[in-house]
Parts: C-alpha cells; structure tokens; sequence
C-alpha cells in the first residue's frame, strides 16, 4: 500500500512539472518571458539519462506524443483507496506525509468545480482588499 502512496507522490511532481512548462507561454508572463515549450521532446529527453526518469516518465512521454494537449482527458483523477490507507498508516504511526498527503488531496481536488470554500476565499480577499476574482469584469 505504501507503494502506491509513493506513486500517488510522484505522479503529483510530474503534472505539477509540467504543468509549470506548459504555462511557460502564459499572457501573464512579460512577452520576452515566454516560451512555446514541446511538452513531448522535454519528456523524452528527460526519458534518456535523467535523474527523474522512470516508467510513470515513460507513460507521460507516450501520452503527450499522442496527444499534446491531452484533450481527451478531463483532469479528474480517482483514487482507488491505497493513497488514503498509506496517510492513514502515517496519521496512526505519527510519520510526516506531506507530499503523499498532498497528491492525494489533490486528487480530491482534481473532481471539483469551484467549490464552496474557494468562494468564501474570494469572498473574503474582496471583503479586506477589495480583490477581485481572477477573470472577474469587476
């Protein structure tokens, strides 16, 4: 069980990665800032010889070879109990998990809309400062 709760983990450094990469072209970014990076060549290259390189690498690199923008995927990402025993087993042994924890609330997350507590987030950043919602017309 521990096994996939270590799987969980990394699965979670390589979407968090590249994702970081694929926002690399963002309009927020200063123009002379951004970049077009091929997702797909950066993973095959980190296949051959990289610290990172695994088989979980080996099926990021297939996936985004067939389809870059992974459009057939919606994001929402199960777990099928052994990420939550793993954080169980820690809670009950008193042993820090923050990253095994974090990948599996994150996968909580990831079968979200906005929920009710982000909207209370925003409610109270407009109520202290006066900010807006990201995307807001406001």
């Amino acid at each position: 069980m521990v096994h996939h709760g270590i799987e969980y983990g990394l699965m979670q450094a390589y979407a968090e990665g590249f994702d970081i990469l694929k926002n690399k072209d963002s309009a927020d970014l200063p123009e002379d800032q951004r970049y077009d990076l091929n997702l797909s060549d950066i993973a095959e290259v980190w296949r051959r010889g990289s610290v990172v390189s695994s088989w979980l690498l080996d099926l990021t690199a297939q996936a985004l070879a067939g389809d870059v923008k992974l459009e057939k995927f919606t994001g929402a990402v199960a777990d099928s109990g052994e990420g939550r025993w793993t954080i169980e087993a820690a809670i009950e042994e008193a042993v820090p998990a923050e990253v095994l924890s974090s990948a599996l609330y994150a996968r909580f997350r990831s079968r979200e809309e906005h929920t009710f507590g982000e909207k209370l987030l925003s409610a109270m950043r407009f109520g202290f400062g006066g900010h807006v919602e990201i995307g807001s017309k406001d």
